[in-house]
């Protein structure tokens, strides 16, 4: 069986102590592809580091993660249109706007959202979104660049089926994390009125971990309990549901 986790930090500091070791029990239980996510600037040589140590295994994204755009959010800009033109990155993300924690910033997140999806669109990558309490706003900027060759991934989606489908109309996958596990996650309410062919599985590693491990550090390993979260909600197996997510998250990653 064969999975990917299309969304996992695994170069933050919280892996600092095993990392090699969390790794390596991703890889056993059959996770064959862990695609990384950028947050800022601090983390690129990290994140470089780790996929030369992992070429057959990792692949990263190069983008600005909107709580993270701040004063310096030009400098950071500058930094992420640097690694694109010198690096070969699977995409950009993840980007987006995040008004949860800090909502003086939302212009400042839309100008950087609205570059960093010219720029995919640029070099003919796919985006990964991080929404949070911004959905009418990130559709706002998408709407604006509905083309041919703009697609990718709704990270960590949370929203409603009303919602699902528009991300699915504009060509997106939904990344389905440990929140379908969750007995408030709602989405588990209606997501087998939703194709699978749109699914694709992540961890946020080492964020949002699924039940039972909610609370405490996430882990790729643990991308199979939301594997199993959707063998019951679709009816299919794990063997399925694996193979179908898989060609999926392909199906946005170029390689």
């Amino acid at each position: 069986m064969k999975l990917i986790d299309t969304h996992t930090h695994l170069y933050v500091e919280a892996f600092d102590q095993d990392r090699e070791e969390i790794i390596q029990k991703a890889i056993k239980i059959g996770i064959q592809r862990f695609y990384l996510p950028s947050i800022d600037s601090s983390y690129t040589s990290r994140m470089l580091d780790l996929e030369s140590k992992y070429p057959d295994y990792i692949r990263l994204m190069i983008g600005l993660h909107p709580t993270h755009v701040k004063d310096n959010y030009m400098d950071e800009l500058c930094h992420v249109d640097q690694c694109l033109n010198k690096y070969d990155f699977s995409a950009v993300g993840e980007i987006g706007i995040d008004l949860y924690w800090d909502k003086s910033y939302l212009k400042n997140q839309q100008e950087a959202f609205d570059l960093q999806i010219r720029w995919a669109k640029e070099k003919n990558l796919p985006v990964v979104i991080h929404c949070r309490d911004a959905f009418d706003e990130v559709f706002e900027v998408l709407q604006g660049h509905r083309s041919n060759n703009l697609s990718g991934i709704f990270h960590c989606f949370s929203g409603t089926k009303e919602q699902a489908e528009m991300v699915i109309d504009m060509k997106f996958k939904l990344g389905i994390g440990g929140i379908v596990t969750f007995k408030n996650g709602k989405i588990d309410k209606f997501l087998d009125q939703i194709s699978i062919d749109h699914i694709v599985l992540e961890t946020d590693a080492p964020y949002l971990a699924p039940a039972p491990f909610r609370g405490k550090r996430n882990q790729s390993e643990y991308l199979v309990y939301i594997l199993k979260k959707l063998t019951e909600i679709y009816q299919k197996s794990e063997k399925e549901i694996a193979a179908i997510t898989t060609k999926n998250a392909l199906s946005v990653f170029k390689f």
